[in-house]
């Protein structure tokens, strides 16, 4: 038998005691159907609660059946309200009041139901009370005729009302004595603008009514206060607004008690699904798309001034002490959980839970809260409501004040069960421990003043020009500095070389346009100030990035950042489902800005902190960008498909070329791509707007570049380049699949095949990656003329040579013996050998008329000069020059190119290049003739 099919009697798992005995006995006396353990429950309940004892007498005949099975009972509570008369309503609401009062703090005091249960019970009431008063205020309007265009069928959705339980009530959590938070809006889109101000004051009116009936006190007693005070500037604003003002007022207006107040809002009676798409509109406002930790200052702002107006200061005592809004009581939780889900909910949609416990779990299982802390909270929010429960129990009181006599504290324990010592101690411990987990997160200590700069930093000017840079032009965010001050003076002090440190740091300050958020994020996580310091003393280039986009921050409080890279399938898996989760196109593609950007820091970070060396940050930065166009791609051609129809024939696949294709890029690198489609034997796509088939390709593929391309709020994805597509910068920006194939059998020029030899299909359906990527190692496999390779490779060399210099004596890149000298070998070798393969080093090692020794001179070489690559690109975009470098950015690169003390980085460049073009300059030698260096096929 299940639980909710037993009798309350076989339920019971604890009993209170009867403070007032004779009470009690008039109590037992009163229900002589009732024997053994609830004989016992109803003789401490009515002994030691006046109110309780007073509604067991006066429904004693209804709790008799009602106690055989009280689920059943409760319901049939409620759905009896849906069928009661418009007369009998307000009586009828008020006997269900009082009977479903009574059921639960009998399933609440004798333990067959959980606290979740009872203020579940509580809540589900208060939804259909709230309903049938709704519904009923409404049909008078409609039946005046006043709710324009409104019919008796408009009555169960309340003609396009909705009431929002806010609070306690929202998340489920009401209290035993909890007056109701409700916000009332219309659904304005459902009316004529003509219309609109005679629906509202109808609307106002039916909410009046609604209220009057749950809230005025009759010979039958109440429902529930209501309290509409939660709306928009509620001294100005009638009851029920428009949704459309309310919006305006939240995207405008809002602060953040609002915000926390919101993420427990839920539709709870009449058109809950407008009150639904209201509350979807508002997510942008409750859910920060950054961590918010400047949140945690406004809420214990907030908590100052509610202890403050409630006289609430100084120290735990017992006596009349408030469990709600007392140290280290239930608002305190509350407050906790609620700032901890504003701070990342935005980031994290598992973490939009209604509920404090709910929250405290999911917050432990994100790493935002220790479990050992929410475990604790949780219980100690248990406990609390329920000794806030037996407080209102006593005389239906919405109080929340322990008792501040003898006799009051008697009573208490005695409708808890518990000795008074034992309570009193157990009150005390929890109400301390709360206030210690809770207050250290709030009002952390501060990390001591500092009168004058570090002894390293003395005589600088530098941190006298700070208050007047754009960060710290605001009074909060100076307020905030001024904290951190010290501590950011004192690790720069301690830096390998501070004043070169605090000039960095400069940069980055200087360059910072406004500082609160980010201010807030160090002071509640002083480790990033190490990490920011490191940064800037490495990079001052990547310091001003920093300054420009502080939000990348956000990803080092996730928990996993130092974590090992988890991989494009999970990379694409993880976007394809952020993406999902958003529906409107623009806000995807800031989303995907914002995504790529954390984790691109993500690999700059851990490259500077030696996590990754050169290699696997380049294979990193591929990763990442092979993910974003395979997780766009499918949503540019959902949106471009809205207009002209879904992709004719077998869709179209991105193909990575150059570097991309070699899955190694680095933190400056543009995307050389091509795209190949296969119409089939389709014409034309079939929307509204049709399109040619390859009309409709390459206007896709310009709508993929755009998409990655266009500077939106949160800045670019990628350069794109498409030269490497057939015929160039002359040919269409998409190939059909036939035409690809075509031209590469009997048009391409060599250095066309070369390129090949790196393509990988990046994006895109996988029978037609299959297809392009079959006939890739079909064709390269035909090439075994080395000769012929060989002598247009030298002839493109020389006109590389002749075409481009190297900028500087620094330059990876470019140059004979350096990176695109060496990849140029490589491509021959692979073309030759006929194997397709991608990678550089690969490609020399399996070119067997390559000897061991050059192949390794090669490798070696292009491996140092990519780890110079990729390390000068994250220092600074202005090319690689140590000399010009801090002390810092010269450090990182010796250690990325394991450059030992013995050599200097020039001495290995020059070394790496000389031999390396020695070898490929010999190779070449015989072959460097002159003539035609076009090939057919």
């Amino acid at each position: 038998m299940k639980d909710q099919d037993r009798p309350l009697a076989d339920r019971i798992t604890r009993l209170p005691r009867a403070f007032e005995k004779d009470r009690g006995a008039e109590t037992r006396n009163s229900v002589p159907w009732a024997s053994g353990a609830l004989a016992e429950l109803l003789e401490g309940t009515g002994g030691s609660s006046p109110y309780l004892k007073g509604l067991i007498e006066k429904e004693a005949d209804w709790l008799e059946i009602a106690v055989g099975h009280p689920e059943t009972a409760m319901f049939d509570l409620q759905s009896g309200l849906a069928s009661t008369g418009s007369a009998e309503l307000p009586t009828a609401l008020r006997v269900a009041k009082r009977r479903a009062a009574l059921l639960i703090a009998l399933c609440d005091l004798g333990g067959a139901w959980s606290l979740h249960e009872v203020t579940g019970a509580l809540t589900r009431f208060a939804d259909a009370a709230s309903q049938a008063a709704l519904e009923d205020a409404i049909a008078a309007e409609i039946r005046r005729g006043k709710l324009p265009g409104a019919t008796e069928d408009d009555i169960p959705t309340a003609g396009g009302m909705v009431t929002l339980a806010m609070g306690k009530m929202g998340a489920f959590e009401l209290n035993y004595s909890s007056d109701i938070d409700l916000i009332c809006l219309f659904d304005e889109t459902r009316f004529d603008p003509d219309d609109y101000h005679e629906a509202r004051s109808s609307f106002v009116r039916a909410t009046r009514k609604m209220a009057a009936m749950l809230n005025d006190l009759t010979g039958d007693g109440y429902v529930f206060r209501t309290d509409l005070r939660l709306r928009p500037d509620p001294s100005v604003t009638p009851v029920c607004i428009a949704m459309e003002a309310a919006e305006r007022y939240y995207e405008s207006l809002g602060r953040t008690w609002e915000r926390a107040a919101y993420i427990k809002a839920r539709p709870s009676a009449g058109d809950t699904g407008a009150g639904a798409r209201f509350l979807e509109t508002l997510r942008p406002f409750i859910w920060r798309k950054h961590l918010d930790f400047a949140a945690i200052e406004d809420a214990h702002n907030m908590r100052l001034r509610i202890r403050e107006a409630k006289g609430l200061h100084g120290p735990i005592t017992l006596p009349g002490h408030n469990m709600k809004l007392g140290r280290g009581g239930i608002r305190e939780i509350e407050f906790f959980t609620q700032t901890r889900q504003l701070i990342a909910g935005g980031r994290d949609a598992e973490l939009r839970v209604r509920g404090t416990v709910d929250g405290l779990s999911v917050l432990a299982e994100k790493g935002w809260v220790p479990d050992d802390a929410a475990a604790a909270l949780s219980a100690h929010y248990d406990f609390h409501r329920t000794v806030e429960h037996r407080v209102q129990m006593v005389g239906d009181a919405q109080t929340h004040d322990l008792p501040k006599s003898d006799e009051g504290f008697e009573r208490l324990s005695c409708l808890m069960g518990m000795d008074r010592s034992a309570l009193e101690a157990e009150l005390g411990q929890r109400l301390t421990e709360v206030h210690e987990l809770t207050e250290g997160f709030f009002a952390p200590e501060a990390t001591g003043a500092l009168d004058s700069l570090p002894e390293a930093l003395t005589g600088s000017d530098i941190p006298s020009r700070w208050p007047t840079y754009p960060a710290l032009r605001s009074e909060r965010a100076g307020e905030i500095f001024q904290r951190l001050r010290p501590e950011i003076l004192r690790r720069l002090g301690q830096a390998a070389r501070p004043e070169e440190a605090l000039v960095a740091f400069d940069g980055f300050l200087s360059g910072l346009p406004a500082g609160v958020q980010l201010f807030s994020l160090f002071e509640a996580n002083p480790q990033l100030i190490d990490l920011l310091v490191d940064i800037t003393d490495v990079s001052p280039d990547l310091g001003r990035y920093l300054a420009r986009n502080a939000s990348v921050f956000d990803a080092v409080i996730g928990g996993d950042f130092f974590s090992p890279w988890p991989g494009m399938a999970a990379l694409r898996a993880e976007l394809a489902a952020q993406l999902e989760a958003e529906k409107d196109y623009e806000r995807r593609l800031d989303l995907t800005r914002r995504w790529g950007k954390e984790w691109h820091f993500r690999v700059g970070v851990h490259l500077l902190r030696g996590l990754m060396e050169a290699e696997e940050a380049g294979r990193a930065y591929a990763d990442l960008a092979e993910a974003t166009l395979a997780a766009l791609w499918p949503v540019v051609q959902t949106e471009f498909a809205r207009k002209h129809g879904t992709p004719p024939g077998r869709g179209a696949v991105v193909v990575g070329m150059g570097s991309l294709g070699a899955a190694r890029l680095h933190a400056r690198s543009d995307l050389d791509v091509i795209v190949i489609y296969d119409p089939l034997d389709v014409e034309a796509s079939d929307g509204r707007r049709p399109l040619p088939s390859r009309t409709y390709y390459a206007r896709l593929t310009q709508a993929l570049i755009t998409a990655m391309t266009a500077p939106m709020a949160e800045g670019r994805l990628y350069e794109m380049d498409m030269r490497l597509r057939p015929s160039g910068n002359q040919g269409p920006v998409a190939t059909s699949l036939t035409a690809f194939k075509d031209y590469q059998k009997t048009q391409a020029w060599v250095w066309e095949h070369l390129a090949l030899t790196r393509a990988r299909v990046v994006a895109g359906p996988s029978e037609l990656a299959q297809d392009v990527e079959q006939f890739r190692t079909t064709l390269l496999a035909q090439h075994s003329d080395a000769a012929h390779v060989l002598s247009e490779v030298a002839q493109m060399r020389a006109r590389i040579a002749a075409a481009k210099e190297a900028d500087t004596p620094w330059e990876a890149k470019i140059g004979t013996g350096r990176m695109q000298d060496i990849e140029l070998f490589a491509q021959a070798a692979s073309l030759i050998e006929g194997k397709a393969v991608r990678q550089t080093g690969r490609a020399l090692r399996m070119a067997d008329w390559l000897d061991q020794a050059d192949a390794d001179a090669l490798t070696k070489a292009y491996g140092f000069f990519w780890a110079l690559q990729i390390g000068g690109k994250l220092v600074s975009d202005a090319g690689i020059d140590p000399d010009s470098m801090g002390p810092g950015g010269r450090a990182f690169l010796r250690r990325l190119t394991g450059c030992t003390e013995g050599s200097t980085l020039a001495e290995r460049l020059m070394q790496h290049a000389s031999e390396a073009g020695t070898v490929i300059d010999r190779h070449l030698a015989r072959y460097q003739t002159t003539g035609d260096s076009h090939e057919e096929g």
